[in-house]
């Protein structure tokens, strides 16, 4: 494919749009030696949308119709040199594509507003599809998916539940992993306002609940003061998914009395957590930690300063809920150094706190766990 150095951006070149009137899956690894098949989950092929991945332009192939066979096209993205310019350039190859549904969805609009041509702007649903696992999938989550006229997908949507989706309709890719975003959020926001205000039933697929960090609320907001309603359709978030498939019961009486959801990420991506008060150290709390990978050797660290056992109790879940879903039990001391041994990947959650060895898959003490449930 060819070198991009200048795109326009989504904006301005949608702005130029001619004018119509109008479980069985477990797989643990632990300090303690559960059980191990493997030691990398690498070697398996992932539940998600990798970046580059040949299934993701096999599934968006409808995108490159105009370009060379799909085949050259996922190989020539496979190896990216400079991840900026492969992504300008992937967006420049959908434009034409892209602009040319925008027209049909217009004429369609405009074609079904009666005489004037009026018509209001399409729906636009935001719907999470849970950790991984179909099956986990609300029953308005896959009418809506069937529904959809354009999904716009991140990468932790399942391939299971993409599987789900209308033959009419048509899927676009705007994950992100760490280094590579294939759409910048303002982007996505683009994207989504020109295909409502054309008239499309839009669903923007997220891992998880879209509203639990998944920036549903920021695309929710911009939408919103565009004028164009947005329905939100919840999901089952990974902390509650991930937890019930271990049977860790995130609050227990006498052991839990809360729960808190921490954002791994860092600042500018470092490899110090964004923050991490001395209240989360709490012993009689649950902490759940999602994109934590990188950071979790300063988040442990800092969560022990504050004050939090040592030998607190803790997992970490690669892929949950799904066939390729891996576990490593661990003391909160010695769990960075478990997850590096048995080499772990993104997705991963992390489960920190004493119900954790609540857990039938916690094998250090059932003396320990019993005595916690008398407490």
């Amino acid at each position: 494919m060819a070198r991009v150095c200048d795109l326009q951006s989504l904006s301005s070149l949608f702005a130029s749009r001619p004018t119509i009137p109008r479980s069985s899956n477990f797989k643990p690894i632990c300090s303690f030696h559960c059980s191990s098949s493997s030691s990398s989950s690498s070697s398996s092929s992932s539940p998600f949308t990798e970046k580059h991945s040949v299934k993701r332009y096999q599934r968006d192939d409808w995108l490159y119709k105009n370009q060379a066979d799909e085949s050259s096209v996922a190989s020539s993205c496979s190896i990216p040199s400079d991840s900026e310019s492969i992504r300008q350039n992937d967006i420049a190859l959908q434009l034409p594509e892209l602009k040319k549904l925008l027209q049909v969805l217009r004429e369609k609009r405009a074609s079904s507003g009666g005489d004037d041509g009026k018509c209001g702007p399409g729906n636009v649903f935001l719907v999470g599809t849970g950790p991984g696992d179909p099956e986990l999938l609300t029953l308005k989550a896959v009418k809506v998916i069937q529904s959809a006229d354009l999904l716009l997908y991140d990468r932790l949507v399942s391939n299971d539940v993409l599987d789900l989706v209308g033959s009419d309709a048509r899927l676009l890719y705007v994950g992100k992993t760490a280094g590579f975003h294939s759409r910048t959020q303002e982007e996505i926001h683009e994207l989504l306002l020109n295909f409502a205000e054309a008239g499309a039933t839009v669903v923007r697929l997220k891992g998880g609940d879209p509203l639990v960090f998944g920036r549903g609320g920021e695309e929710m907001d911009f939408l919103q003061q565009q004028g164009i309603q947005v329905k939100i359709v919840p999901g089952i978030t990974a902390a509650s998914g991930i937890a019930a498939e271990l049977g860790i019961p995130l609050t227990h009486r006498g052991v839990a009395t809360s729960v808190r959801f921490l954002t791994g990420h860092s600042r500018q991506g470092g490899t110090d957590p964004l923050f991490v008060a001395e209240n989360a150290a709490d012993p009689d709390s649950t902490l759940v930690v999602y994109m934590g990978l990188s950071t979790l050797p300063s988040l442990a660290l800092k969560l022990m300063h504050h004050g939090l056992p040592p030998d607190t109790p803790a997992a970490a879940i690669e892929r949950g809920t799904t066939p390729q879903q891996r576990i490593v039990f661990a003391e909160l001391k010695d769990l960075a150094d478990e997850i590096k041994a048995a080499e772990l990947v993104s997705p991963t959650l992390i489960i920190i706190g004493k119900v954790v060895s609540l857990s039938p898959h916690w094998s250090l003490s059932s003396k320990e766990a019993s005595s916690l449930v008398e407490a």
